[in-house]
């Protein structure tokens, strides 16, 4: 059963209730892979999260970043022994990009591996995602790009949701009448395992133009 953590952005660390089920499904810890955000810059990249599971005490044998210091051979190799695949925050569009030109999706998509993302990567773990300027994006028209397509949904993750409801609706009306949408500020985390989604924080289903609030399960 493939497990898929769309993750906002954690100031801190994870919340205990987050971090208890995290424990209970990662219990392969061989291998955690990292895919950039940043490929070409590789200070401190990935300290962030990997302090995240730190802190829930969930520690690895091995810790590889994916970047361009990477070869693309070594790159799917590293995929392929994952035990868990974590695409970092950070630059949606430079992560797509990167995704694309070392040809990832496929191979992240086959693994058995849990697969987590953190804003930036939760965006791309999804099907196909907007990007406007009005999220943030220095862009003068919006587009919509295809995701690596883990599950069938769209996701807008790390927004300011609660002041922005109205202006979010009207952007992703046309995208919500195609795809679900699911919506969240930092903090927040969106869990599918099977055919089970489970929420924690405040996170906001977008669905033929509709929005509403979707209940805590975590």
């Amino acid at each position: 059963m493939k497990t898929h953590y769309y993750l906002g952005w954690f100031n801190h660390f994870f919340p205990e209730n987050l971090g208890r089920v995290l424990q209970g499904d990662i219990t392969d810890r061989k291998s955690l892979a990292m895919i950039s955000s940043n490929p070409s810059i590789y200070e401190d990249d990935g300290a962030t999260e990997r302090s995240w599971l730190d802190q829930a005490g969930i520690i690895f044998d091995e810790y590889h970043l994916i970047n361009y210091r990477v070869q693309k051979e070594d790159a799917q190799t590293i995929i392929q022994n994952a035990s868990v695949i974590f695409l970092l925050g950070g630059n949606t569009l430079k992560q797509n990009g990167f995704l694309m030109e070392y040809k990832l999706s496929d191979s992240i998509k086959k693994s058995s591996a849990v697969v987590m993302g953190a804003s930036a990567g939760a965006i791309n773990m999804s099907a196909k995602w907007l990007c406007s300027k009005n999220f943030g994006y220095k862009v003068e028209m919006s587009s919509v790009y295809e995701g690596i397509g883990l599950d069938n949904f769209s996701v807008l993750s790390h927004f300011d949701l609660e002041n922005n409801i109205a202006m979010v609706q009207s952007e992703l009306s046309l995208l919500s009448e195609e795809i679900n949408i699911y919506a969240s500020n930092k903090d927040c985390a969106l869990r599918v395992k099977g055919d089970k989604i489970d929420v924690l924080g405040n996170v906001f289903l977008i669905s033929h133009s509709k929005i509403q609030k979707l209940d805590e399960t975590l």
